[in-house]
């Protein structure tokens, strides 16, 4: 138990896809100008990541080396076209506001990394800590980019309002705006590990 973990652990803090690894920036840029957008796609992320870690731990030995990357792309596909349906079906408004970036889940650098690195080599038990928490690391990064985006852009967190809008710079709702609150999130991150 204590081996899961350490691995729980390392993806939220010690390899953390988004801060550490530096992967899946396209949709950590494309979807956190708010708070909830933010945590929807890491959410999304994070069932992709628990749902094909624990498929491709169980039938690895099954998959001939041929074909081993393209055997984890559909698993992982399948997994993506699961939640989009579901998204679409349940929460519309979000699936829209999220848009290209929540089938592009399948090609997500982390999702086909933790199947190569980790669930193609290890339990599946062990495969699922991996997947959670490597998937609540992305969710966390994304939630606190898109809260400081949304409340340095708008002057809310989670649509509720912290101060005016009027205050709030456009910039941070931007592309721009993501890049700048990325950097300065990272350089944070860093430098708490540094101290630990």
């Amino acid at each position: 138990m204590n081996k899961n973990l350490n691995v729980l652990i390392n993806g939220v803090i010690r390899e953390n896809p988004l801060l550490v690894l530096l992967l899946g920036m396209c949709p950590a840029l494309a979807t956190t100008s708010s708070a909830l957008n933010g945590m929807s796609m890491g959410l999304a992320t994070m069932f992709v990541l628990i749902c094909s870690n624990t498929v491709i731990s169980l039938i690895k030995n099954m998959i001939p080396d041929m074909v081993r990357i393209p055997a984890f792309i559909v698993i992982i596909a399948a997994f993506v076209t699961i939640i989009e349906m579901l998204m679409n079906a349940y929460v519309p408004a979000l699936a829209d506001s999220l848009g290209i970036f929540l089938p592009l889940i399948v090609v997500n650098c982390t999702v086909l990394g933790r199947a190569e690195a980790f669930a193609s080599r290890n339990s599946v038990v062990s495969s699922i800590f991996d997947g959670f928490g490597m998937g609540l690391g992305f969710t966390i990064a994304l939630t606190i980019l898109g809260a400081l985006r949304e409340l340095m852009g708008t002057g809310k967190i989670f649509s509720l309002n912290v101060f005016p809008e009027e205050f709030g710079s456009l910039l941070f709702v931007l592309a721009p705006g993501a890049f700048i609150v990325l950097g300065y999130l990272i350089a944070v991150f860093n430098k708490l590990q540094s101290k630990a």
